[in-house]
C-alpha cells in the first residue's frame, strides 16, 4: 500500500513541474514506486512497464548526452521492448491499456516539448486509470483519475489559455 501512495505522489508532482529534467526524474521515482507496487498485485504486464519506464524516463533526462540519431534508436528500443513486454506478460485486452498509455507516454517524453509531457499526463491518466480499476488498486485509480485532471489542467493553463490570449491580442492589433 505504501507503494501506491508514494507513486500517487510522485506522479501528481511530476505533471505539475515545469522543468523538463525535473519533471522526468521525478516520473522516474514514480516508476519505482509504480513497479514495486505492480508486482505486489500480480500486475505484471504494469510491472515490467514501470520498470521499462524507469529506464526511460531516467535516460531521457539526459537527452543531451546522446546523438540525434543514438536518441532516435533509444525511443525504438524502449517503444519495441513495450510491445514485447506486452506479448510476453499477455493476460488479454486489459494488458493493452497500460501498453497503449507507455508507448503514448513514452513518445512524449522523447520529445524536449513540455507540452507534450504535459499531454502525456492526460493519456496516462486513461489507459492506465483502467488497467489499475481492473486490478481494483482504488487510490491508483484515483491518482491516475486524478493525473488526468492535473493533465487537462496543466495542458489548459500553459498551452490553450495563453495560446487562445495571445491569439486575442493579436487581432485586437
Amino acid at each position: 500500500m505504501i507503494f501506491s501512495v508514494l507513486a500517487f505522489l510522485a506522479l501528481i508532482i511530476s505533471v505539475c513541474i515545469r522543468d523538463r529534467r525535473q519533471s522526468l526524474f521525478v516520473q522516474s521515482l514514480d516508476c519505482i514506486f509504480e513497479a514495486l507496487y505492480n508486482f505486489y498485485i500480480h500486475a505484471y504486464t504494469g510491472g515490467v512497464l514501470s520498470l521499462v519506464n524507469f529506464m526511460r524516463s531516467f535516460i531521457f533526462m539526459n537527452k543531451e548526452d546522446f546523438s540525434k540519431k543514438f536518441y532516435f534508436r533509444l525511443l525504438l528500443l524502449f517503444e519495441g521492448v513495450i510491445f514485447v513486454n506486452c506479448v510476453m506478460t499477455w493476460n488479454g485486452v486489459v494488458s493493452l491499456l497500460p501498453t497503449v498509455g507507455s508507448v503514448i507516454r513514452t513518445y512524449c517524453l522523447w520529445q524536449t516539448d513540455m507540452k507534450l509531457v504535459r499531454f502525456s499526463g492526460i493519456t496516462t491518466g486513461v489507459f492506465y486509470g483502467a488497467y489499475y480499476l481492473y486490478y481494483q488498486s482504488p487510490l491508483l485509480v484515483i491518482g491516475e483519475t486524478i493525473l488526468m485532471f492535473t493533465g487537462m489542467y496543466a495542458v489548459w493553463k500553459n498551452d490553450v489559455k495563453d495560446k487562445l490570449f495571445s491569439q486575442r491580442l493579436q487581432r485586437q492589433n
